[in-house]
């Protein structure tokens, strides 16, 4: 749903399963924004952002999290800890498009 929605609206947009194929993708290819959910496996979204504060800081400070469900009380303090954006699940498409939106206004550190 997402990439159908987000393409509409002239984004281009990859997929990655887990943290692990999403740390390959940003090694190939650019990416403007990252629509990380924070419950992946093998590499937690909390993980995947640590590696791109590290690596692609640029990157890192467009990052939106999203997660649905009961939510960990860790989640919450470092979502907000890490001041990047949050859409809970579940969104609309609209919430989605405005999100991303605010992301690319966030400038590169």
């Amino acid at each position: 749903m997402c990439q159908q929605v987000l393409n509409k609206e002239g984004f281009r947009v990859d997929i990655a399963v887990n943290g692990i194929v999403a740390q390959d993708m940003v090694e190939k290819r650019q990416y403007d924004i990252c629509l990380i959910d924070i419950r992946t496996p093998q590499m937690n979204g909390a993980e995947l952002y640590q590696w791109l504060q590290k690596k692609y800081p640029q990157l890192a400070n467009r990052v939106i999290f999203t997660t649905g469900g009961v939510i960990d009380e860790r989640i919450m303090p470092f979502i907000e800890h890490s001041g990047r954006l949050f859409l809970p699940k579940p969104f609309t498409p609209q919430e989605l498009v405005a999100v991303a939106k605010e992301a690319l206004k966030q400038p590169e550190k």
